[in-house]
């Protein structure tokens, strides 16, 4: 593809069995390669929020949006590529360490903001959330110890508060 631009795309959907599988069918069905996808309830139990991360032509991505909006079981798609996000992916990292190393990873843990989930003699699993470049950053530095094994969430994101207008009359401020 000529413009292989990051998107990320936040689909609301009724939360029923096959949902999932037709709206990626749709990005499937573009020749579009799913990044990351997240799926969760909301507020409302009724409602499912998608965080889709593609890469590929904006003209392309605007032909996915209006074939998902068409789609029966979803209630709003956005592609909050060119909005003002806040973005965050969580994931664990279990290392080999020895007793001399521990102390380093612990170290580099820290500036990340991670947290120990599993420690025995031989390796450490580390947990840290962040956005893509974040992320990134702790894996590359974790590399020198050995990376046994690496579990990914993908990417959530939301729409920043002053971007948005709050339905109750509130202030974005207020909130």
């Amino acid at each position: 593809m000529p413009n292989n631009k990051k998107h990320t795309i936040s689909v609301l959907v009724a939360n029923q069995f096959g949902v999932l599988a037709r709206v990626s069918g749709m990005f499937s069905a573009r020749g579009y390669n799913i990044l990351s996808l997240c799926v969760g309830e909301t507020e409302d139990i009724t409602v499912s929020r998608m965080t889709v991360t593609v890469r590929g032509a904006d003209s392309v991505l605007a032909q996915i949006i209006q074939q998902l909006n068409k789609l029966v079981d979803v209630i709003a798609v956005e592609d909050l590529t060119a909005a003002s996000f806040v973005e965050r992916e969580l994931i664990m990292v279990r290392i080999a360490v020895n007793s001399k190393q521990r102390s380093e990873a612990l170290e580099i843990a820290e500036i990340f903001r991670g947290k120990i989930v599993d420690l025995d003699n031989k390796t450490m699993t580390i947990e840290v959330t962040g956005a893509q470049g974040k992320i990134i950053a702790f894996i590359e530095m974790m590399q020198k110890f050995g990376i046994l094994e690496l579990v990914r969430t993908g990417e959530i994101a939301i729409r920043r508060a002053a971007d948005c207008q709050i339905n109750d009359g509130a202030d974005a401020s207020e909130v």
